[in-house]
């Protein structure tokens, strides 16, 4: 094929571990991606405040800076890249790219699930493309299916490994029999964690992703907010074991329902059946389930994180854009599905109204009479007991785990339950609850 007929003139802001990336994919792949659109991507301007602080790579003929506002005001531009992170200056710079009438591509979830509104009805209202397939699942084309690929479809649940960082602790806990302190730090090590890591062992980082997944998957306005988010912290070697033992592994799971009108969602540890395709997604990976009324159950897999699949999703969302840049006449699909003013407002089930199956592990004093007692404030709270784990005591041990498996109970139930048990004089510190999920498909 010849050479491309038009050219897509671009900026970008950030130069960090993805931003080199997308100026190598650039560079490297330049002539395919010109063959794939008819249509050539020019970097024009890049802004970073570390160039003159650390290395960057070969910009070619492009303008550096470290005035990320130089990039946006740049006539010259039809495209900006935003990939610095955070809410400010983020949100300020797409909101003035967006008002010159720039196409946007941005990877900040954090961004966007916060101020989303704003964000999308801007771009909606001055008709410029918003891609940010990057903001979750890294590599995964997840947003772009459930926009495009699955939009005839009845999306009625979502069960998503969407954060690397956890599950790569979680996978090595499982496989090297390592404590939860000991596999954080190999994460922080390899580069997966930060050295303040709540953001992700929390379940921040995937409450943020869940809010976008779950606006695209059913068509409803999610604030941020209403998610509710609990992370691993609490989790040792002793629960990975008794998992295996009742037949499931632990993930961190971000979790979307919508049912009888209300939609539920959720990032918590999770435990999966081992017989389910989540239970195998190891290390830094990501996968998500989407279950559909027509289509069933369907699987994501890929690299979650890390500069080349990020990159690749952010390209993705460029040569997206040169399908409607510099067309007047053309119709921009909106980068939900649907215009914000068409997303509903569903009601949010309120987590004590969630119905669910628990693992829950006591530490107890090993003598008679334990088990009824706790079995007691349980039934007060119309808790069945599904099976019970009880070890004995070694000579080193004070005290020793019991593990109980409920039936279905409800959360507000449980909690009233657990409120009552860890004040039994029998009973050592908090008990730790995972949520178990059966139906992924």
């Amino acid at each position: 094929m010849g050479v491309a007929a038009g050219e897509l003139r671009l900026g970008l802001i950030g130069l960090g571990t993805v931003g080199s990336e997308v100026v190598h994919l650039l560079e490297h792949n330049a002539d395919e991606l010109a063959r794939k659109r008819n249509c050539r991507l020019r970097l024009v301007h890049v802004a970073s405040r570390s160039i003159h602080t650390k290395p960057h790579p070969d910009l070619g003929g492009a303008r550096l800076s470290t005035d990320p506002w130089a990039v946006v005001r740049d006539p010259e531009l039809e495209l900006v890249v935003e990939l610095i992170g955070g809410t400010e200056p983020a949100r300020s710079l797409l909101l003035a790219a967006i008002e010159a009438g720039k196409a946007v591509v941005t990877a900040n979830k954090a961004l966007l699930a916060v101020h989303g509104e704003e964000i999308f009805s801007a771009a909606e209202e001055r008709g410029v493309p918003l891609g940010f397939e990057a903001s979750v699942a890294g590599g995964i084309p997840i947003l772009r299916t459930l926009r495009e690929s699955l939009a005839a479809d009845r999306n009625h649940a979502l069960f998503g490994i969407v954060n690397g960082t956890c599950n790569y602790i979680l996978t090595m806990m499982r496989e090297q029999d390592a404590e939860f302190e000991t596999a954080l730090r190999s994460a922080q090590d390899e580069g997966l964690a930060e050295a303040d890591p709540s953001f992700d062992i929390d379940g921040i980082d995937a409450a943020q992703k869940l809010t976008l997944l779950a606006m695209l998957a059913f068509g409803v306005r999610v604030p941020f907010e209403a998610v509710y988010t609990e992370g691993i912290r609490q989790l040792s070697q002793t629960d990975i074991l008794f998992a295996r033992e009742f037949g499931y592994e632990i993930k961190l799971l971000a979790i979307a329902k919508q049912e009888g009108g209300l939609v539920e969602l959720r990032v918590h540890p999770t435990m999966v059946p081992q017989r389910s395709l989540l239970a195998g997604v190891g290390g830094a990976y990501n996968a998500i389930v989407v279950q559909g009324q027509a289509l069933g159950s369907s699987l994501y897999f890929g690299r979650g994180a890390g500069g080349p699949p990020t990159a690749a999703a952010v390209v993705s969302d460029i040569l997206d854009a040169t399908r409607t840049c510099g067309l007047a006449s053309a119709r921009q699909l909106p980068g939900l599905g649907y215009a914000w003013k068409e997303l509903r407002s569903a009601p949010i089930r309120p987590m004590d109204e969630v119905v669910s199956e628990y693992y829950v592990r006591f530490q107890v004093a090993d003598q008679p009479g334990v088990l009824a007692a706790i079995a007691g404030s349980l039934a007060e709270q119309s808790i069945s007991i599904a099976s019970v784990i009880q070890r004995g005591r070694s000579n080193s041990d004070a005290s020793v785990p019991l593990v109980i498996r409920t039936h279905a109970a409800g959360e507000r139930n449980l909690k009233a339950a657990l409120r009552q048990v860890n004040q039994l004089p029998v009973v050592e510190g908090q008990a730790v609850c995972v949520r178990i999920e059966e139906n992924l498909g």
